[in-house]
């Protein structure tokens, strides 16, 4: 995650409501999927926990199930020992900080379970929300310290403690794991409780498109967040955009990853474009006075959010162009909850963030379909929300 992130940091309306910001962009939904409540990250890189479990939970509410409040932290806290262990098994040689994927939280229920946040919220260092810069610093120095150690001892070899002592940590800053718990007069383990939401965790994909590795093969994304390594199928942009329709117009939202570092993303407005100045609809005149414009004056009339424009048109060589020189990053993982028109008709995607409620649309923003497909790093979803003939390339049943 980047550290602008990190230092800044109800259910879904139906279709045909309508918001508009003061500077005149006018939305009109056109489907929206149920999510539950917007959260707040606050000082905490964990979006993608946020965003993914918001997921989850929405899965949950489409297969008829109760709408719940999962625990983050339970999965923030169990990620972290997963990743401090691999940190110190390479040596150092690893990214060992809070970021993570959508596969994370997957991962982390299937190995760990799940709680409700009730039962462990996760704050046992005084703050009411999550607030992270000295949880991240503490284990990353003991982290750094155990391989030093082992270093300089004969024989290189690790301690038989070091594992308790990260556990410890853990627990001082998150609280103690309860191995049961009672919840609305049931009693469960975290993986017990897992097994009774209406879910199945082996019907999730991860998808992304790229051209630097073959289409409908898997491959680990090369970002420091994917500490696991985990693989996302590869499928050309056309295709991963088909994918995210099909998936809304069956009722399945998406978690998704994706960069806010862009110009076009304005957290004041609610909004995301990718503006790109329209010099065909230009007539003469206008057309003199925007070549006689400064590259910032240019810059400034393209970012004014004050009216729909036009946007670039994304092409699969345009999106590889933006990775393959870092202006394409994995900083920040949001739900997709459903999509919309502005007033011209150009089309948008509804998004839930974890910024609490804040901004013109009470926590919610609205992405352009044109900086969706150039800023999408990897979507998670619900098999049954990608078209079957996809799921054939690939060869997914």
């Amino acid at each position: 995650m980047k550290k602008l992130l990190l230092a800044l940091l109800a259910l879904g309306t139906t279709a045909g409501v309508s918001a508009q910001t003061p500077e005149g962009y006018q939305f009109t939904e056109t489907n929206t999927l149920p999510a539950t409540s917007v959260k707040d990250q606050s000082r905490s890189g964990t979006c993608w926990c946020y965003s993914t479990l918001s997921f989850i939970e929405s899965e949950i509410l489409q297969a008829g199930g109760p709408e719940l409040d999962l625990s983050e932290m339970w999965i923030v806290r169990n990620i972290y020992f997963e990743k401090a262990v691999k940190y110190v098994r390479l040596h150092g040689s690893l990214n060992l900080a809070v970021g993570g994927q959508a596969h994370d939280v997957t991962n982390g229920i299937r190995d760990y379970g799940i709680v409700p946040e009730e039962i462990y919220p996760g704050l046992n260092y005084g703050t009411d929300k999550p607030q992270f810069d000295e949880i991240d610093a503490v284990i990353k120095a003991y982290a750094d310290a155990v391989i030093k150690a082992a270093e300089k001892r004969s024989g290189g070899k690790l301690t038989t403690a070091w594992q308790d002592g990260l556990n410890g940590i853990l627990d001082a800053y998150f609280g103690p794991r309860p191995e049961t718990f009672t919840y609305e007069g049931k009693e469960y383990t975290p993986q017990t409780f897992a097994a009774s939401l209406p879910i199945d965790l082996d019907n999730y994909l991860e998808f992304t498109s790229f051209t630097h590795h073959p289409f409908y093969t898997q491959f680990a994304m090369e970002v420091p967040d994917n500490w696991s390594w985990d693989k996302a199928w590869n499928v050309p942009l056309d295709e991963m955009m088909q994918i995210i329709d099909y998936s809304l117009e069956k009722g399945h939202t998406i978690a998704w990853g994706t960069d806010v570092s862009e110009k076009g993303f304005s957290r004041t407005m609610g909004l995301a474009i990718v503006p790109e100045a329209d010099l065909e609809g230009m007539e003469g005149t206008e057309a003199e006075k925007w070549g006689k414009l400064t590259e910032r004056e240019k810059e400034a009339a393209l970012y004014k959010f004050d009216k729909p424009g036009k946007e670039r048109t994304i092409t699969q060589e345009l999106r590889q162009q933006g990775y393959d020189n870092y202006e394409t990053t994995d900083d920040h993982g949001m739900q997709i909850v459903g999509a919309a028109v502005d007033q011209k008709g150009n089309a948008y995607y509804k998004v839930k963030n974890s910024w609490d409620v804040t901004g013109p649309y009470d926590g919610y923003w609205y992405f352009s379909r044109p900086f969706v497909a150039y800023k999408t790093m990897t979507i998670l979803v619900n098999k049954n929300g990608v078209p079957k003939e996809i799921l054939k390339k690939i060869g997914v049943k």
